[in-house]
């Protein structure tokens, strides 16, 4: 008699531990995987002048020569941003080194090399968005 009380507890913390980890795994799932979503990926400057182009379509109602023409036009102006990107890029250069230097000032010899691989990874990024 004094057995079956212990099969009635066994059964009991089996059902208990089996619920615990059924709830862990279900809220690791519906939960934590929605949560852990990152950003949506960085669209390229192609990709963000066609949704561009496109929105002025559908909603300005562009017939096929206003769409050519504000592709035209989208160029044009592209171009001129390029060029004064790369005219006023030595300054911003210079003040990027200034502000690299003054952090590397503050940081400890282990940190300069992290921060400077940091830097690389960055330059490496800003390089294939310019692209």
């Amino acid at each position: 008699m004094s057995r079956f009380p212990a099969k009635a507890v066994f059964s009991l913390c089996l059902v208990f531990a089996s619920g615990v980890l059924l709830g862990a795994l279900g809220h690791r799932y519906f939960v934590l995987k929605e949560v852990s979503a990152g950003a949506p990926p960085r669209r390229s400057m192609d990709e963000m002048r066609k949704m561009y182009l496109e929105e002025m379509r559908q909603r300005l109602k562009l017939d096929a020569q206003q769409y050519e023409d504000m592709k035209v036009i989208l160029d044009e102006t592209g171009a001129k941003f390029r060029i004064v990107r790369e005219k006023y890029r030595p300054e911003m250069q210079a003040i990027q080194e200034e502000q690299a230097s003054r952090i590397n000032e503050i940081l400890k010899p282990e940190q300069q090399a992290a921060y400077e691989q940091l830097r690389k990874e960055r330059e490496e990024l800003r390089k294939r968005w310019d692209k």
